[in-house]
């Protein structure tokens, strides 16, 4: 992930609002605050803070507010740590655009309908540290990207690549025919990921929904299924924590690390 700068006093914000009333979403904390603003792509709508916050960060530019005060403008249970901005959604990618390129992205992660935004943020946080080059959501069934899944994402919403697409099973196959390896993720897998990702060269990883996991016609998609070896009893992990472990094992295999 890009180092953020620590003094914000160049960026400029916004006035008015978005077009779209249902546009824009307030992000809030530090990280992924401070990684919005260092996005020359995000459109910052308005900045809030609180004068420690503004102070501790350098944003002598943000409209200060009381902690109560910005307690009452965000959800219920926000932990903004003082800080928080109104922005406008950025514009997901296409997967035919994606694929369209000269140089294809080494690794890439189908998300099949992940319906928590605290494990979406949080596989958007592992595809950040661990080498992930975007993130293919379906246009439906998929959260938005709003402040809770930008708080758990720690600011990798602003460097990992969103790409929307209708139809996953579909994606799946056109992925397999840009040369991708696409594993899918299961408890039932004949191969461990250890074993799917080596040397297969770009890398396709396919993750199910919470409890209920692939699809059928999603797992039917894939070229292979592949298990995280567990210890006797444990039967699944979190898809946020299987999202991760498979992400580092690929990144090993690559670097050697």
């Amino acid at each position: 992930m890009k180092p953020i700068p620590r003094n914000h006093e160049k960026r400029r914000f916004a006035a008015g609002s978005a077009a779209d009333p249902n546009g824009p979403v307030w992000l809030w904390g530090q990280h992924a605050v401070e990684a919005a603003l260092a996005n020359t792509n995000r459109e910052i709508l308005r900045c809030v803070a609180t004068e420690n916050a503004a102070r501790r960060v350098g944003l002598s530019q943000a409209e200060t507010l009381d902690p109560k005060a910005l307690d009452k403008l965000l959800p219920p249970g926000a932990v903004h740590q003082g800080l928080a901005v109104r922005v406008k959604p950025l514009e997901a990618a296409s997967l035919d655009d994606v694929l369209a390129r000269p140089e294809l992205p080494r690794r890439l992660c189908v998300l099949d309908q992940i319906s928590d935004p605290h494990n979406l943020g949080a596989i958007f946080r592992s595809a950040a540290a661990f080498g992930v080059d975007g993130l293919i959501l379906q246009t439906r069934h998929t959260p938005a990207i709003t402040g809770v899944a930008a708080k758990a994402a720690a600011g990798a919403i602003e460097t990992v690549p969103e790409i929307r697409v209708v139809n996953i099973a579909r994606a799946i196959d056109q992925l397999g025919e840009a040369g991708y390896h696409t594993v899918g993720l299961a408890g039932e897998g004949m191969e461990t990921i250890s074993a799917a990702v080596h040397g297969a060269g770009r890398v396709a990883f396919v993750m199910g929904a919470e409890g209920s996991g692939l699809r059928p016609a999603v797992a039917k998609a894939c070229a292979t299924l592949a298990r995280i070896p567990m210890t006797p009893g444990m039967e699944s992990l979190n898809v946020s924590n299987a999202a991760a472990i498979a992400f580092y094992e690929a990144m090993r295999q690559e670097t050697g690390a």
